[in-house]
C-alpha cells in the first residue's frame, strides 16, 4: 500500500523517513524529443534499471517503455495530479526502489520539475537529473540547421507565447524579437497569427525565414520552411495547431555567413599552429 503522507516544501520534516544507510533515488530523465533512440545512453540504462517509471504519457514516445524490465511498475502522469505523482514517487523511494520520472525532451525546459524536486527534498528523498534532447535541437537536426552562424547570429533564444502560463512582460515576443537573433518558440503553434504579428512588431521583417517542425524526430514528423509573415497560413494549410516548435531567424536561409575561425589555417590554438 502506498504511503500518502507527503510533505510540501513549506512543511518539511522527514529525517526518519528511511532506515539507516538507505539512499533511495528518484531520477528525472529527459526522454528526448521523440525518437526512442534519441534518449541518452544514461537515460536508457536508468529505464532498464527502474523498478517504477512515471512517464509523461501525453508527450513521451511509448516505445521508450520497451527499455523497462518486465516487472517494472509503470504510471502515466497524463492522468495524474501533481500530488498523485508525488505520492507514487515518494512511496516507491521509501521502499528502496529505483524510480524514474520520465519527462519529454529536456526536463529543464518547460518541464515543471523544480516543484517536484522541492517536494522530494521536503520528504527527504534524494534525486538526480539526466538531461535529454529538447525539441529545438531535434528540429535543427531535421533541418540540418546551425543556430549560431558567424555574422548572422550568435544567440539562440528559447521562449514561448503567453498562454495559460504567463510570460514576464520583459520577455514578451516583441521585446525578444528586437534582437533579431535565432529563436525557438515552444508551446505557441496554436497562436500562429498572434505570434507572427508579435515577431514583426518586435523587429523581424515579414520576410525573415521561419520554420515549423511538428513532432520533431517522430515517425510522423512534418517540417515546413516559410517566413515570419506566412507562419499562420503555413500552419493552417497543414493543419498544425500543437506539438510543433517554431524556428525564426536568418540562419534558416543558410546563407550570408562567414566561415568559422576555428578551422582557419591562420587561426592558432593550443593544438594547432597557424600556417
Amino acid at each position: 500500500m502506498q504511503d500518502n503522507n507527503i510533505s510540501t516544501p513549506s512543511s518539511v520534516s522527514c529525517a526518519d523517513s528511511f532506515s539507516q544507510g538507505e539512499k533511495p533515488l528518484v531520477y528525472f530523465v529527459g526522454a528526448g524529443c521523440g525518437a526512442a533512440d534519441l534518449i541518452t545512453v544514461r537515460g536508457m540504462n536508468l529505464l532498464k534499471a527502474a523498478d517504477v517509471i512515471v512517464y509523461t504519457g501525453s508527450l513521451v514516445n511509448p516505445e521508450l517503455l520497451n527499455y523497462a524490465k518486465r516487472n517494472c511498475e509503470i504510471h502515466n502522469s497524463a492522468t495524474m495530479t501533481l500530488e498523485e505523482v508525488m505520492i507514487v514517487l515518494i512511496a516507491a523511494a521509501r521502499q528502496g526502489k529505483t524510480v524514474v520520472r520520465l519527462h519529454t525532451g529536456e526536463p529543464s525546459i518547460y518541464g515543471a520539475v523544480l516543484e517536484q524536486m522541492q517536494i522530494l527534498e521536503a520528504n527527504g528523498v534524494e534525486y538526480e537529473s539526466c538531461p535529454g534532447v529538447s525539441a529545438c535541437f531535434g528540429a535543427a537536426a531535421s533541418l540540418n540547421l546551425e543556430y549560431t552562424l558567424p555574422d548572422v547570429s550568435q544567440t539562440l533564444i528559447i521562449t514561448r507565447m503567453a498562454g495559460r502560463t504567463g510570460v514576464p512582460e520583459k520577455e514578451s515576443i516583441e521585446k525578444l524579437a528586437a534582437h533579431n537573433a535565432s529563436m525557438a518558440i515552444y508551446l505557441s503553434s496554436g497562436m500562429m497569427d498572434k505570434l507572427s504579428r508579435a515577431l514583426i512588431n518586435g523587429g523581424y521583417s515579414k520576410d525573415t525565414p521561419a520554420a515549423i517542425v511538428y513532432k520533431a524526430s517522430w515517425p510522423d514528423e512534418q517540417k515546413y520552411i516559410c517566413t515570419v509573415g506566412t507562419l499562420a497560413e503555413t500552419a493552417e494549410a497543414h493543419e498544425i495547431s500543437n506539438l510543433a516548435v517554431v524556428l525564426v531567424g536568418n540562419v534558416i536561409s543558410k546563407s550570408g555567413y562567414s566561415l568559422s575561425k576555428l578551422y582557419d589555417k591562420e587561426f592558432e590554438t593550443e593544438f594547432r599552429k597557424s600556417r
